[in-house]
């Protein structure tokens, strides 16, 4: 190697962000490697390289004892004092033992070190920019379908949707364009596992964020939301200025920006509830559409009695009771529906 080796690592410095120092020191060691594997040594050695002129120098290495049990590691005290008498127990000593045709070797190790951490450090830069947007949500292009996972591009690097992760009325053909939740980044030794979520509630959460402006700057709060995927969606949001309807701002001018959330997630309905510190409200609320007679809760163990009309009650209930279901992740209480009927008879 010469100065064009120690010019080449400095522009790869400048361009990639990989220090010439961390390049030397990983190709010095590299190189102790490459040395004993084609010299057929086991010596302890030394290898060095000049950071200006790319000059590589490689010393063995023994280590001064008082009796030797391995020639190519130790050197006796006695035999050491003979070279210098300043030695003593557990120095060490170096001899220069470089190869002639050393310098093709470590050119060709060092391009292998080179590329690799070059690699490492690209991965590492997309690991640093996506760990810190977990919980966020981004939009990428789907890639691939395989067994059941979709690929999707996110320009730098690859991320994965698994087949849990996925909304059941959803088809995913190359090229599509989509939004995802982020719900993990994993350091691995093939660059960042990106894992991304459709089904995730914190997927409504953040398309709220980009369409509502009131909740972008804090108006408008998302208290609690509850979510089957591909089907219904029900969340609670509260006001922190009196002077704004925290569910008017949600649905927007005509609906439009509920509408740009639902078209997002392929059809799936939204009911937007607003939230009430008073449970008996809030739980009526989170039955909607249906229309509630009354409304009795137990503090004590958190559950609900609600009466519904007669006629609203598969309306309160809802298709294989998933409005019920819904509404009581809303507000983390049991809510238990009659009827009038039932409540009389």
């Amino acid at each position: 190697m010469n100065s064009d080796f120690i010019d080449a690592l400095e522009q790869i410095q400048k361009d990639k962000g990989v220090s010439k120092d961390i390049l030397i020191d990983a190709l010095e060691a590299a190189l102790i490697s490459s040395y004993k594997r084609n010299f057929g040594t086991s010596q302890n050695v030394r290898i060095t390289i000049n950071k200006d002129t790319g000059e590589v120098h490689v010393y063995s290495q023994k280590r001064v004892v008082e009796e030797v049990e391995s020639d190519l590691l130790e050197i006796s005290l006695v035999d050491a004092k003979k070279i210098n008498s300043n030695y003593t127990i557990d120095d060490v000593i170096e001899n220069e033992v470089t190869p002639r045709n050393f310098g093709r070797i470590a050119a060709q190790t060092a391009k292998q070190v080179v590329v690799q951490r070059i690699r490492e450090a690209e991965r590492d830069v997309v690991f640093g920019e996506f760990i810190n947007r977990e919980s966020d949500i981004i939009t990428g292009s789907v890639n691939r379908v395989a067994k059941g996972s979709v690929y999707i591009s996110l320009g730098k690097t690859e991320a994965v949707l698994a087949p849990g992760e996925q909304m059941p009325n959803e088809q995913y053909n190359h090229g599509d364009r989509i939004k995802c939740y982020i719900v993990e980044v994993k350091k691995t030794t093939k660059g960042p596992q990106i894992q991304l979520s459709r089904t995730h509630p914190g997927l409504i959460k953040r398309l709220f964020e980009l369409e509502v402006p009131e909740i972008h700057d804090g108006v408008v709060e998302i208290k609690s939301i509850s979510r089957e995927a591909g089907s219904r969606t029900k969340i609670a949001v509260k006001s922190n200025d009196s002077n704004v309807d925290p569910v008017g701002a949600c649905v927007g001018p005509k609906g439009a920006r509920v509408a740009t959330i639902v078209e997002e997630l392929k059809g799936e309905k939204i009911d937007i509830i607003k939230y009430s510190d008073e449970p008996e409200v809030f739980i009526t609320s989170s039955l909607s559409p249906a229309k509630v007679v009354s409304t009795t809760v137990n503090e004590a163990d958190k559950t609900a009695k609600v009466i519904v009309p007669d006629y609203q009650l598969s309306l309160a209930i809802g298709k294989e009771g998933q409005n019920a279901r819904l509404a009581a992740k809303l507000t983390g209480w049991k809510i238990d529906i009659k009827s009038e009927s039932q409540i009389s008879s």
